[in-house]
């Protein structure tokens, strides 16, 4: 049982470290103007948009000047979760 909460941990760090790098680059593509019709785009703004609103829907500081702040919130909250959810259950897996 301690091998599939593991496996399950594991899963949750990949999932949610993949998620950090589509922010990341979904971040980086604003700053070069893309084009909106390219699939890549529409697909990082498909992932990554529902996310980014309800930030700023939540903590409206997050738009300061023309900087949109967001995709910072997101990334240090996925790295929180990304710390905290496979490290307990790998602890919870140390103990069964």
């Amino acid at each position: 049982m301690d091998l599939v909460i593991r496996g399950l941990a594991q899963l949750i760090h990949v999932v949610l470290f993949g998620y950090q790098l589509v922010v990341i680059v979904a971040a980086l593509i604003t700053w070069v103007n893309p084009d909106p019709y390219n699939p890549i785009v529409r697909t990082l703004r498909a992932l990554t948009e529902p996310v980014f609103y309800r930030v700023r829907r939540w903590l409206p500081f997050v738009y300061v000047s023309g900087i949109d702040l967001s995709p910072v919130v997101v990334i240090l909250v996925l790295g929180f979760l990304d710390y905290v959810i496979p490290g307990n259950l790998i602890r919870l897996a140390m103990h069964v």
